[in-house]
């Protein structure tokens, strides 16, 4: 189960390998993801911050 806590959502959308690249919808930084990605894309600090908040409620 512990594998379970650390792997990434299934529909996670996989990283580009070169630009143009998609813009954090929080920050506006450039994301890992292509521009072409459909729907609410966050940067890798943005993404981790969301994951701990969401980790913690309950």
């Amino acid at each position: 189960m512990a594998d379970d806590y650390c792997t990434p959502p299934a529909d996670r959308p996989a990283p580009a390998a070169e630009g143009p690249f998609a813009e954090c919808v929080l920050c506006r930084r450039p994301t890992e993801y292509p521009e072409s990605t459909k729907g609410a894309t966050l940067c890798p600090v943005c993404e981790w911050q969301e994951a701990q908040r969401t980790a913690c409620s309950g």
